[in-house]
């Protein structure tokens, strides 16, 4: 059986694509909401304020829209390849998907990465070369490179007889043409229809629907979004949860509370619905992604979710500085525990685990921005925490030790090829391709994900900020030898105290500085990089004695040089092994594991007697 007046689609695309745009233009051609005097909000569907700072879909969303009768349930996807969790389950409930590619960016990492993901679930993609509105495009060129990325992937003959659409998102129109600018955004609508298969369902067989987003509703409890395969539900039915998974737990009863489809940008309640459709489901208590949503005296879970592995791991834990609960709310380990797991259950791509010691968790995700991204939505929700520096998971394959790479694009200005050259030799990359393109080149690079730590500061620094770099998962290689990145040793404050334009002025001149005057700081807090590769404990608290005598300038004031503020990216690629980020909703803060000097000292001492 099919449903004809169903299509369900997810848009995939590298970062920055014009996924959420082009999906803006349906929804406001489709006339979910009016254009009135410039107060429609653009990316309606990045409604969570990081993804509206960022300029980057973190979560997917589903919304749905009307076409001469019929339902369009469309799915967009993160850009990321750090919340690639989030394309893979979602690409489990879709038959088609619209791959949108910059028309003058061309195939990038990610465009790989979820394109990857959609051949292998045997979906046919519909390519669509959107901002045609930007200068210097080449559309022709993008269409030839998107071929090849298609042929490089493996996809069958089906899969290569593409559709190609031309568009501009943020004008709202597309065209089947290059030559010729759309009048609307209309010809999507169409081409849906035409290539993307409609649902099969069955109503008559066993209800049978896998959870793959999670939300939470404060009157109704856990709520489950997902396809529904087989079957239909209503209102109020009681339901079984079972995962596919080997040794899950046995079936869980729970009620469909309430059952919602997607309309627009809101959610429509509905009394029934049935196979072929996109829903949430409130009331499912106990519910986790992957589960399957059963009747009762029916219970057949589909085959478990499949996400790829996490390839960074960092240690979560309570803060213990001096400083700690002058800023957050949260701060036991109660707190930080039960924030984690309720996160793991939704975030399917991330791994928590208890590790030695109170209030201490290794936390594991798909990069560094996947699990920054989580730590400065707690900072915000008013944790306090410390995290130590992020370090990348290991494997062992055909007995080599081997650790992640990941494939790097850098778009650079000629004028800096010798700098970057010699900054990415450092860090044990490997040239794939290299491209001229105008007074730009294009170079390509499997490196290793360690070395990717700290890259991007050095990387806008030494382009003078012109540069570009995207990059994502490639594979398990075996092990390179990699020297350490960081070749500077760190100022330590001595003493608790309130810092002092004297003393930093002192310091200044060997070294950089973290922290301005009168700032309050405690013992073993880092408040500077030293020039020289050894760390340096110092008094940044240092009053000018007063004497009797007086010189010339003696009365000078002291300038002092801005500090370097760090951002939580900055600080967490930034921190070594024996150092924490202190973070707090108002602050971040540097600072070494073992804060008193003695016996960090001592503790040093042992660690080479014993090598």
């Amino acid at each position: 059986m099919k449903r004809d007046d169903v299509r369900n689609i997810a848009i995939i695309a590298h970062v920055d694509h014009g996924k959420t745009t082009v999906v803006d233009s349906m929804l406001k051609f489709s006339g979910q909401f009016d254009v009135k005097n410039d107060e429609v909000q653009d990316m309606v569907l990045d409604s969570n304020p990081l993804e509206r700072e960022r300029g980057i879909t973190i979560l997917s969303k589903c919304t749905s829209v009307n076409y001469n009768g019929n339902t369009i349930n469309i799915v967009d996807t993160p850009g990321h390849a750090d919340f690639g969790s989030e394309v893979e389950k979602v690409l489990k409930m879709v038959d088609g998907a619209i791959l949108m590619v910059d028309a003058a960016e061309g195939p990038m990492p990610q465009t790989r990465f979820v394109l990857r993901k959609a051949l292998a679930l045997g979906l046919k993609p519909i390519v669509i070369i959107n901002k045609m509105d930007k200068p210097h495009i080449n559309p022709s060129g993008v269409v030839d490179d998107v071929f090849d990325l298609f042929m490089k992937l493996g996809a069958t003959d089906e899969q290569l007889d593409f559709p190609i659409l031309y568009a501009s998102g943020r004008d709202g129109w597309a065209s089947k043409t290059m030559e010729e600018k759309g009048a609307d955004i209309k010809p999507v609508f169409d081409v849906i229809f035409e290539r993307v298969p409609p649902p099969y369902a069955d109503d008559t067989k066993p209800l049978q629907m896998q959870i793959t987003m999670l939300d939470y509703n404060n009157f109704l409890g856990h709520v489950g979004i997902g396809r529904i395969l087989n079957g239909s539900v209503r209102k109020g039915q009681p339901v079984a949860l079972v995962n596919g998974r080997e040794g899950a737990a046995p079936p869980k009863i729970s009620k469909a509370v309430r059952i919602d489809k997607f309309a627009g940008l809101g959610k429509q309640e509905v009394e029934e619905a049935r196979a072929g459709d996109i829903v949430s489901i409130a009331g499912l208590e106990g519910v986790e992604v992957g589960d399957t949503v059963c009747g009762i005296y029916d219970i057949a879970p589909l085959p478990p979710l499949s996400i790829d592995e996490p390839t960074v791991s960092m240690d979560f834990l309570v803060n213990d500085s001096p400083f700690a609960g002058r800023e957050g709310k949260f701060l036991t380990s109660r707190h930080l525990k039960s924030r984690l797991e309720k996160e793991a259950q939704i975030n399917v791509g991330l791994k928590v685990e208890t590790i030695d010691g109170e209030g201490r968790f290794k936390v594991s995700g798909r990069g560094e921005l996947h699990l920054t991204i989580l730590i400065e939505t707690m900072r915000r929700e008013g944790f306090e925490l410390a995290v130590s520096s992020p370090e990348v998971i290991y494997k062992t394959k055909n007995g080599k030790l081997c650790e992640p790479m990941e494939y790097l694009t850098l778009d650079i200005d000629s004028s800096h090829q010798g700098t970057v050259f010699e900054l990415v030799g450092s860090r044990a990359a490997k040239l794939e391709n290299m491209a001229a393109e105008g007074d730009r080149m294009r170079l390509e690079y499997i490196i290793p994900s360690r070395a990717l730590i700290g890259f991007k500061n050095e990387f806008l620094t030494n382009t003078r900020g012109e540069g570009i770099m995207h990059h994502s998962f490639y594979d398990y290689m075996p092990k390179t030898n990699l020297s350490d990145l960081r070749t500077n040793g760190v100022f330590i404050a001595k003493e608790r105290g309130r810092t002092t334009a004297y003393a930093l002025d002192n310091l200044q001149i060997s070294g950089r500085l973290f922290v301005g005057p009168g700032l309050e700081v405690y013992e073993g807090m880092i408040i500077g990089q030293n020039s020289r590769d050894k760390d340096l404990v110092v008094n940044p608290c240092k009053q000018k004695k007063l004497t009797n005598m007086r010189s010339k300038s003696a009365d000078d004031a002291a300038i002092l040089t801005p500090p370097q503020i760090m951002n939580l990216e900055q600080a967490v690629e930034y921190i070594a092994p024996d150092e924490l980020a202190e973070v707090t909703p108002e602050s971040i803060r540097l600072r070494k594991k073992i804060l008193n000097h003695l016996t960090r000292k001592r503790l040093n001492k042992n660690e080479e007697g014993e090598e």
